[in-house]
């Protein structure tokens, strides 16, 4: 793909979310869109409380604004941009419930995977019977294979996996911002490397989280809430699946993926022994780090630093399956 368009993608992506923000913040700080903190979290967040949320409002803006200009270059680029905003929604509305009944908890536990099983659903049926690759998904260090009806739960996991992943990994200042910008620098090489035209996608979001970073690296003026973390999800995993590269996520994602799996370990142990044991010090899993003593920048930095070593293990798979 030229350059020129990638360079487009990226900057106008950036100068929107970087003109948004300074103009949003004290706007949600205005109409008292706060942090909630849960009280049983780490007690240094506590003084997050009141920080204004739901700033991933201007992420999926300036992602999809940058980006939509180039959609006849692939039609991947629709599904990711649909699926940026469908999963976003869903946070949005779970924010908004939050910010109304002044809680940590927005959105019921079936509520919230009902909606995200909806739009799950509706992409994997797209996928199977609506596009080229069918059924079939790369595999790392071996190549295409077909995966017939295994595809459909397969798909599922990827998805949901993928997309709460993303939703538990926004919890320090930064963190998502900066671990999903590394995985869409990947998925931009990776689209290149397959011949595939999604780039433009990949760099509007890398380029609206740039500019987000600026007001959320440590300390935050801004948190991007569940409106943000789920649609990084939506577009990691939608990504991955135009590129037929979900599996890879074992790799590109493989934070989104400790921190799930931190969470389900923890329940699990703490239902099992009547809550007289857990595995970590706190769930998610950078929370286990920060009460080590870890700072949030130390955490921030190792996990983003995991994330480039998972996306060349990634690259390095590529190359046995073209």
């Amino acid at each position: 793909m030229n350059n020129l368009v990638v360079i487009l993608a990226f900057a106008i992506s950036f100068i929107l979310c970087v003109i948004m923000c300074p103009v949003m913040i004290p706007i949600l700080r205005k109409l008292k869109f706060g942090q909630n903190v849960r009280e049983e979290g780490p007690q240094s967040h506590l003084k997050k409380s009141g920080t204004p949320t739901m700033g991933g409002i201007a992420i999926v803006i300036a992602m999809i604004i940058g980006a939509v200009w180039f959609v006849g270059r692939d039609p991947g680029i629709w599904m990711i941009l649909l699926m940026t905003l469908l999963f976003g929604a869903i946070g949005f509305i779970d924010d908004m419930l939050k910010i109304v009944h002044h809680q940590s908890e927005g959105l019921k536990a079936w509520q919230k995977m009902g909606l995200q099983i909806i739009v799950t659903a509706a992409m994997v049926l797209f996928v199977a019977l609506g596009t080229e690759n069918g059924t079939s998904l790369l595999v790392p260090f071996y190549g295409l294979v077909n995966f017939g009806g295994w595809f459909y739960p397969l798909a599922v996991f990827a998805i949901l996996g993928t997309v709460n992943g993303a939703n538990f990994t926004d919890g320090l200042d930064g963190l998502a911002s900066t671990v999903t910008i590394v995985i869409a620098g990947f998925i931009t090489v990776a689209s290149a490397v397959l011949g595939r035209g999604i780039s433009p996608a990949a760099l509007s979001m890398a380029g609206a989280l740039c500019a987000f970073l600026c007001y959320n690296c440590y300390p935050a003026k801004v948190f991007m809430g569940d409106t943000g973390s789920l649609a990084l999800g939506g577009f990691v995993a939608a990504s991955a699946f135009a590129l037929k590269m979900p599996i890879f996520l074992i790799f590109i994602a493989f934070i989104y993926l400790a921190e799930i799996l931190s969470v389900i370990l923890q329940v699990g142990s703490f239902k099992m022994t009547h809550g007289k044991k857990r595995i970590f010090r706190m769930a998610p899993l950078h929370h286990h780090f920060e009460l080590g003593g870890w700072s949030e920048t130390r955490v921030v930095t190792i996990f983003t630093v995991v994330t480039l070593i998972g996306c060349i293990l990634a690259y390095a798979g590529m190359g046995f399956v073209l």
